[in-house]
């Protein structure tokens, strides 16, 4: 028989096979020679007792019948080089990439075209920006093979399980090299040293397929016949027609957002969150979390998510890297933004986070009304104060990506630090009172927010923490609408804003689901049969 069974273990029983079948067999009353296998099915931390950390796990157990493998059906792709149908997809990030590979299985031709560059290609650049402070407008932490996720820890967790099958994207990764344990931990991550080679795996297959991947085509303009799109047209000159365009540009594509309101086709301005990361040994994160001196060598480096509502904001932790590096993520020269990431082990000493609140349309409005009393709500309004704060992190910085900071108790008590600690920011990080940075409203809601983070986790405010600003690109500061039921923007039938660009999703997995469901919509009007629905 196959039973599924919980288990409460110790950390370091939990990363035993020979304990965990003594444990089934226990479980069950059965002797230990009957356990014939398991798998694991789910595997959570809980660190709630002050006492002793333990490993909640859930697994597939064969008792007294021959053990089997997990059951996981691979895609089935199918050679799409002669179809009739072909999609433009602009951007290759999880979006652009999901959508595609779901497009090749129902057998319509896929056209990706990335303004970027492939991963290995990419590289360079993200050394040039961390070494000499040099900004590849077109290559950088954002924009290339991949998208921001590739460079930026990989994490796969998300709450958005109504906006598509969380397992198929999983199960998916995992075909193309991600580790089998992304199946079953709770709060599964990838690491930044193995993503590319999956991310690189999808577009060969894509390319194997018979679809067409293009690299450093950047989309400068739309051509449009009533309320069709005819033609996309790159910075090269070249121009591509198709039957349907997915715009799958990233949040920080922000060229292409003007060239939407330009072109007089509807955007709006979407509330994001904008503050800082803030980073701490990962020791003192580990001590605080798992309530010891040393951590156990059988539990991974402790994580946090932190959220307070300050004068009736909300301020929280956004991408919290544990044993992981801040990186610079700016897309263009003049603009400082920070963000995190973390290897496969998780093995570096710091422990980082985005600290963020939101900002909403009037918030952007009292902004700008000191310079400019005359200024109105806009669509891209909020992506002029996103930007206008980035750059005064970079002139606050003194130059070449060095980011402001301040130690956290000289941050809540106005104080520019005299020295600073360690930090795992490469271009270098510069003493700056950063009220010259942060507008009034999110530096007071950050001075509340780490105080009040510092009661619910003891030792967490101190000033061996260093903030770092400014972390900026959490969301899309603009949202692309789109018709409810065919998911086409509402003026062009036959384009397909998606992803975390257009506002519909926020991370790795959410943004992967979103392409799937635009990539489904365009399968049913093309009248082919969604993958799912193959018998």
């Amino acid at each position: 028989m196959q039973k599924d069974i919980i288990l409460k273990l110790l950390p370091s029983d939990a990363n035993d096979d020979s304990i965990i079948r003594k444990s089934i067999a226990q479980y069950l009353g059965e002797e230990e020679k009957d356990i014939q296998g398991f798998y694991r099915l789910k595997q959570s931390i809980d660190a709630r007792s002050r006492s002793q950390v333990w490993i909640n796990l859930t697994v597939k157990a064969f008792v007294g019948e021959p053990f089997q493998t997990r059951e996981i059906q691979p895609l089935s792709f199918q050679d799409v080089s002669h179809s009739k149908t072909r999609v433009i997809i602009i951007g290759a990030g999880p979006a652009g990439l999901f959508a595609a590979l779901k497009l090749i299985e129902a057998g319509i031709q896929p056209i990706v075209l990335e303004r970027g560059k492939d991963v290995r290609a990419r590289r360079r650049d993200l050394a040039l920006l961390n070494k000499e402070g040099i900004v590849n407008p077109e290559s950088n932490y954002c924009f290339g093979e991949g998208g921001a996720g590739t460079y930026s820890d990989g994490k796969l967790y998300t709450r958005s399980s109504k906006r598509g099958d969380i397992n198929r994207i999983l199960n998916i990764l995992h075909q193309f090299g991600a580790e089998e344990n992304i199946l079953y931990e709770a709060h599964p991550h990838i690491g930044t040293n193995k993503l590319p080679h999956i991310i690189t795996a999808m577009r060969e297959q894509i390319i194997a397929s018979g679809g067409m991947f293009l690299f450093e085509k950047k989309v400068i303009d739309l051509v449009f016949e009533n309320d069709t799109l005819t033609t996309v047209i790159t910075s090269d000159g070249d121009r591509f027609s198709a039957d349907a365009a997915i715009l799958a540009t990233g949040h920080s594509a922000r060229d292409i957002f003007e060239l939407l309101y330009s072109k007089g086709l509807l955007i709006e301005a979407k509330p994001f969150a904008l503050g800082v990361r803030i980073e701490h040994p990962q020791s003192l994160i580990d001590s605080i979390q798992y309530h010891c001196a040393v951590k156990d060598g059988n539990l991974p480096p402790a994580s946090y998510g932190l959220v307070e509502q300050v004068n009736e904001r909300g301020v929280f932790s956004f991408c919290m890297c544990p044993g992981g590096i801040i990186a610079p993520a700016a897309t263009g020269p003049g603009e400082l933004v920070v963000n995190g990431w973390s290897p496969s082990k998780r093995n570096n000493p710091y422990a980082n986070s985005g600290m963020v609140v939101q900002v909403e349309m009037k918030d952007a409005l009292s902004y700008f009304k000191k310079s400019n009393p005359k200024v109105l709500p806009d669509p891209l309004l909020l992506m002029r104060f996103q930007e206008s704060i980035e750059k005064a992190a970079f002139t606050a910085g003194g130059g070449q990506l060095k980011a402001p900071s301040q130690r956290m108790a000289d941050f809540c008590t106005n104080k520019i630090s005299t020295t600073l600690p360690d930090c795992s920011y490469l271009p270098g990080t510069t003493s700056t009172d950063l009220r010259t940075v942060l507008p009034d409203f999110i530096h007071q809601c950050l001075q509340k927010g780490f105080q009040a983070f510092g009661k619910k986790m003891r030792g967490y405010f101190t000033n061996d923490a260093i903030v770092v600003a400014t972390e900026s690109r959490t969301s899309s500061p603009v949202r692309i609408p789109r018709d409810q039921d065919s998911l086409a923007h509402p003026q062009l039938q036959n384009l397909y804003p998606c992803g975390e660009g257009a506002g519909y999703a926020g991370g790795i997995v959410s943004a992967a689901m979103d392409g799937e469901r635009v990539a489904d919509r365009i399968i049913k009007k093309e009248g082919k049969t969604p993958p799912s629905q193959k018998q």
